[in-house]
């Protein structure tokens, strides 16, 4: 039977979008996966309750998340909470600083859903070049080819 992967995203200048579409490359490289790449203002509750690994996109600002990925959060925080999803997950971030406060501020809201983090975060300092598109293909390939195998 086929996984889930939910890739979920925000982009403004373009960079997290480089990077997202980097990370679902990597993702569909696992046959026994259906991955899904959602905008964060586009994923709700269902495509939650869809899902049986989260990745989470968003650029540093202002030293934190982008506020679709607050807003997505904040639509579905509660309206989870019954379900205790108990989803495991990573993040990947385009960052001008060192992204280290949109990694707290999530790592953070995760706790209550509950969401259990798998990976180091995967984060792309400045302009998004081959590089980091290689590492974000790596990154969602190993999340896909892990829930396949059943480590996540």
């Amino acid at each position: 039977m086929k996984k889930h992967l939910l890739i979920i995203y925000h982009t403004q200048s373009g960079n997290t979008g480089q990077m997202a579409e980097a990370v679902m490359r990597g993702s569909t490289q696992e046959a026994d996966v259906e991955t899904r790449l959602l905008s964060a203002f586009d994923a709700d509750l269902k495509d939650l309750r869809w899902a049986d690994g989260l990745l989470f996109g968003t650029p540093e600002n202002f030293g934190t998340m982008s506020g679709a990925l607050k807003d997505f959060f904040d639509r579905t925080y509660y309206p989870a909470e019954p379900f205790q999803l108990n989803l495991p997950y990573a993040l990947f971030i385009s960052a001008g600083n060192d992204g280290s406060g949109a990694v707290r501020e999530i790592d953070r809201i995760a706790i209550g859903y509950p969401l259990r983090k798998i990976n180091e975060p995967l984060i792309a300092k400045g302009d998004i070049n081959q590089q980091h598109l290689e590492q974000c293909e790596e990154f969602g390939l190993a999340m896909a080819a892990g829930l396949s195998l059943g480590i996540f």
